[in-house]
């Protein structure tokens, strides 16, 4: 089994529905167990200022699919659920991103873990911090607090609600 950290985002539609929707087909994976939610944040989007803000979760899994896998199953669920737009920093109903998994450091074309842009996105960080605050970027060698606390990411990242309605 293999410990792998997700960030969920949604800024489209009924939000709460969206990341409800694809930690259930996360969970559906067989072989695939939730063992952490972070609570839920809103945020300013990143990278293009002129769209609605985010709600953002981070969740723990453990997992038998490798990370290209995982990968491809992640890009099923993303359609499933109801992605429509794949172009950068745009909105969308659901996004997910592989941020670690286990220690692993792995670059291909469409992959790369970590998650190179972990450092710069409070929005990731806070909701890892709440999660797993002691964890050890790979790369960097830096507890994800630290990583928080030198960040120049200056975004709003705020306390939404418990994850609780995602699971419920």
């Amino acid at each position: 089994m293999s410990a792998v950290f997700l960030s969920l985002g949604s800024n489209l539609g009924d939000k709460l529905i969206y990341l409800r929707s694809a930690i259930k087909q996360l969970e559906n994976i067989e072989g695939n167990k939730i063992l952490k939610l972070s609570s839920i944040y809103n945020t300013q989007p990143w990278g293009n200022p002129k769209q609605q803000d985010f709600l953002n979760i981070v969740i723990k899994i453990s997992t038998l699919l490798s990370p290209i896998e995982l990968f491809r199953k992640i890009k099923f669920i993303e359609k499933i659920v109801g992605r429509k737009n794949y172009e950068k920093w745009k909105s969308r109903e659901i996004d997910i991103d592989i941020l670690f998994y286990n220690d692993l450091v792995f670059n291909s074309k469409h992959l790369t873990i970590p998650h190179p842009e972990i450092p710069h996105r409070k929005f990731v960080l806070i909701p890892l911090n709440e999660i797993e605050p002691d964890f050890i970027h790979p790369v960097l060698k830096l507890k994800v607090r630290e990583l928080l606390k030198v960040t120049k990411d200056k975004l709003n990242c705020e306390f939404y609600q418990s994850s609780e309605v995602l699971i419920n």
